[in-house]
């Protein structure tokens, strides 16, 4: 009898990818791990049932919550993430040269050791000496490093169960506050096609706490919809303002995704994203 991964989205989508072998299970503390190897999309991720990676797609995901604002910035030497146990973020932070130290603040730390284990080319970069691993609560962790990190980015679960207290007010303030002058944070913002409320609910709070504040989107076939945004904030540095060719050329001759004709067209949002993300035009990235 075959077997299928099927994941049902907040009862609004449903996808099925074949399965041919289950490489793990456990319950951790917190959630349900399962790595399995589907036939489409290569070795899965999922925690409570609901697919976080896939070898096949997972570098779109990752190059976009990273390289985007870390070129923004003109140097970033300490970079910090949170969420992305799977270790494709960090991954993706390291390929940058001026990056001194990246720090992942996880919270559940048996999902690192089993994407360690069963998704090396996800998370092979975990052992790096310029990484350190941080397991705890994200939100308490940033509440003690003020002014530190050049960069934050918050690659996290959906805004339920242990994700959920990274899409609050209070959060953001919290990485606002962690955040170095001239520092740029970026985060998933979730699917504008699957919960677009939710989505200009996010839109909404960062609006409340940054000054700038960017919502960029891309295909990522695994994720509910296949539709995709992130969302570029900081204190001062609009995203597209300067960015240095010189890095960025480097990134991407490594990147599978990343090209600089991308890193301008993720901003050029369709109208109806527009609406969403309370985006007026294109002026709006000078």
């Amino acid at each position: 009898m075959d077997l299928w991964v099927r994941e049902r989205f907040l009862d609004r989508f449903e996808q099925g990818y074949k399965v041919s072998e289950t490489l793990h299970f456990s319950q951790s503390e917190f959630q349900e791990i399962s790595i399995v190897t589907t036939e489409a999309l290569g070795r899965m991720l999922l925690l409570d049932g609901m697919i976080m990676t896939t070898e096949r797609d997972e570098f779109i995901y990752h190059e976009l919550i990273t390289h985007i604002p870390l070129l923004a910035h003109p140097a970033p030497k300490k970079v910090l993430v949170i969420g992305g146990g799977d270790g494709g973020t960090i991954r993706e932070v390291l390929k940058h040269p001026s990056v001194e130290k990246a720090v992942l603040c996880e919270i559940d730390g048996d999902v690192i050791d089993v994407c360690k284990k069963y998704l090396p080319t996800i998370a092979g970069k975990l052992d790096d000496p310029r990484v350190e691993i941080v397991v705890r609560d994200g939100a308490a962790y940033i509440a003690e490093h003020k002014n530190e990190f050049d960069a934050i980015l918050i690659d996290s679960t959906d805004p339920i169960g242990p994700g959920e207290k990274l899409f609050t007010k209070e959060f953001y303030e919290g990485v606002k506050a962690a955040l170095t002058e001239n520092g740029v944070m970026a985060c998933q913002s979730e699917s504008p096609v699957a919960v677009p409320d939710e989505c200009r609910r996010i839109n909404s709070l960062l609006r409340s706490v940054f000054p700038y504040v960017q919502t960029y989107a891309a295909c990522v076939p695994t994720y509910p919809s296949g539709q995709w945004s992130w969302t570029f904030c900081s204190k001062g540095i609009r995203p597209l303002d300067s960015i240095n060719d010189d890095v960025a050329m480097t990134i991407a001759a490594q990147a599978r995704y990343y090209n600089r004709e991308v890193h301008q067209a993720v901003f050029a949002l369709p109208n109806y994203m527009r609406e969403i993300f309370n985006v007026e035009s294109s002026k709006t990235l000078a």
